[in-house]
């Protein structure tokens, strides 16, 4: 943070003399203190992604527009962060010094203004300067790409047969949208290639799908679309859209995207861009071409969604609960993901059972709850402790549930686990070993029931024969490397057993049981020094419980 400060002091410092000694159009009266003074408060609340200070204190210093490239930019990125895209564009168009306009961002909001009022000819002009950037770094590359591509749609009612760029799923989820934009039959060719994609998660694209086939009133085939979607662990996009089907609000989804509307199809590509920032954990840029996506499409509440998510990640929890109000119970799906979040948001503000309460009487309210929410309320049972009111809500879902199924399986494994930290063994038993004959050698499963039987000293074995199946499956999983690694202890192989531990503690340091179990076999090594260290860092993670930790205090006196 200190580091972050200087720099920025720096900046200004930086930008104070070059005022001073290079510009010919600054008015050196204007460039007091003050200004100085608000610039940088801008710059440090802009760092600190409170948006709104730092568009006031831009406003502050608004004369260093005409003779400051890194002013203009920072106003520019807090404008659009602020929602006030239109602005942001007429404050470019305004700059009598258009040398300095020159960079990525300028230029980009020049093209989105001549796409958003559907200048096409115009955004050729905007696209070949945008180009100019394509090295600045991928993100900007694969920006002007895409953009280049769809441009040439607009502009020739024809997909552009001379583009060589390939950006693997996304090139073709352009074509797809690029196909739909043409009334193209090679639209639904495109889509399932898409959705049945084994290398990601693009259950999103199952919304864009089905409108895709409403649109061409195809409702019957919509409808069967929407049948894959799982009705526990699905998407919330993908479950809004199997509730509107299953209620026949066929026209919802027109009301919100339409892929003959060109704005609405580069929309969403600044949603999945923004989506990518966030993943890659650049918020302020996420928020950035989220704010472009949503004024080109505001219709598409449901992407607002992703601003809560950077929101809550950054602690911003004041902006997340403003945006959640947006989600109402017309969307029960949103409106469920509304109360969650808001439940989390009190549960980080250190009030536990504040958080369940308020979750409890919300869901308690709503008269006819659906199997996902049940589901969700056996998960967050689990997750607050409350294992016998978890049981309930998995054994409320079960019964609605075909046996047969892989979803089934993933219930009683859930169900097995509760009823594993009430200690009641034949139960926990029961459902686990049941859901692995639905689910033959799921590796999670072997894991949780072969690490409860190596707790209970039973059936020690066949447990670590469980333990080496699920490793062969999933040998970078950190939990079944430390479940392998304790089994192996037990046994007494002390030296394999250190060998998989170690590999544990370096995928999860911070992890108090991993570190417990490391400082028990480095112990048995006869390496007490090292054990030793390992037991004291498990008395400083938060999120060691009481009772482990007055077994370290045991274990630094004893040993083991």
């Amino acid at each position: 943070m200190l580091t972050k400060f200087f720099r920025i002091v720096f900046i200004c410092i930086i930008i104070f003399y070059h005022n001073i000694l290079y510009s010919k159009n600054l008015d050196p009266k204007n460039f007091n203190e003050k200004n100085v003074s608000n610039y940088f408060s801008a710059l440090v609340s802009l760092n600190n992604n409170q948006n709104n200070d730092s568009l006031k204190f831009f406003n502050s210093s608004k004369f260093l527009k005409e003779s400051h490239e890194l002013y203009l930019k920072k106003y520019l990125f807090s404008l659009v962060l602020n929602g006030k895209v239109s602005k942001a564009v007429k404050e470019i168009k305004t700059v009598q010094n258009k040398n300095l306009t020159n960079f990525f961002e300028a230029d980009l909001l020049l093209l989105i203004d001549s796409l958003k009022k559907k200048k096409y000819k115009k955004s050729l002009f905007y696209i070949n300067n945008l180009k100019l950037y394509k090295s600045e770094g991928t993100f900007e590359y694969i920006i002007s790409s895409v953009l280049e591509d769809y441009i040439y749609v607009f502009n020739n009612n024809k997909i552009n047969a001379n583009s060589k760029e390939n950006f693997g799923k996304l090139t073709i989820i352009n074509a797809a949208f690029q196909n739909c934009y043409l009334g193209d039959p090679n639209t639904k060719f495109f889509f399932n290639k898409i959705i049945n994609s084994s290398d990601g998660d693009y259950e999103r694209y199952l919304f864009f799908y089905i409108n895709f086939l409403l649109n061409k009133k195809k409702h019957t085939e919509a409808q069967t679309v929407a049948t894959i979607i799982d009705p526990l662990n699905s998407s919330l996009l993908a479950m809004q859209s199997k509730k509107w089907i299953d209620d026949k609000k066929f026209e919802n989804f027109e009301n919100i995207f339409s892929c003959k509307n060109s704005n609405d199809i580069i929309s969403e590509f600044f949603f999945l861009i923004a989506n990518l920032y966030s993943t890659e954990g650049h918020l302020g840029k996420s928020n950035f071409y989220l704010n472009i996506s949503n004024y080109l499409n505001p219709k598409f509440k449901f992407n607002l969604s992703l601003f809560v998510e950077n929101y809550f990640t950054s602690k911003n929890f004041k902006k997340a609960e403003k945006i959640l109000d947006d989600f109402n119970k017309e969307n029960e799906i949103y409106y469920w993901y509304k109360i969650k979040r808001k439940a989390q948001i009190i549960k980080k503000k250190n009030d536990r059972e504040k958080s369940f309460d308020y979750l409890n009487s919300k869901f308690n309210a709503i008269h006819s709850p659906s199997l996902r929410m049940i589901f969700d309320m056996g998960n967050i049972a689990k997750g607050f402790k409350k294992y016998n009111i978890s049981i309930k809500y998995y054994s409320n879902v079960l019964l609605k549930l075909d046996p047969e199924t892989l979803t089934y399986a993933d219930v009683l494994y859930r169900r097995g686990g509760s009823y594993e930290r009430l200690g009641n063994a034949k139960k926990s038993d029961e459902d686990l070993l049941k859901s692995l004959e639905i689910n033959l050698d799921d590796p999670y499963v072997m894991n949780y029931l072969a690490y409860s039987w190596l707790e209970r000293n039973y059936k020690i074995d066949k447990a670590i024969q469980m333990l080496e199946k699920a490793y062969q499956q999933k040998i970078n999983d950190p939990y079944i490397i430390d479940s392998i690694g304790w089994g192996y202890y037990l046994v007494g192989n002390f030296s394999e057993a250190e060998k998989i531990l170690k590999r544990a503690v370096e995928l999860m340091p911070n992890d108090p049981i991993v570190n417990d179990h490391y400082g028990d076999i480095l112990w048995k090594l006869g390496r007490k020094i090292q054990a030793t260290y390992f037991w004291k860092n498990v008395l400083n993670f938060e999120d060691a419980e009481n009772e482990m930790k007055e077994k370290i205090y045991f274990k630094l006196l004893q040993g083991v």
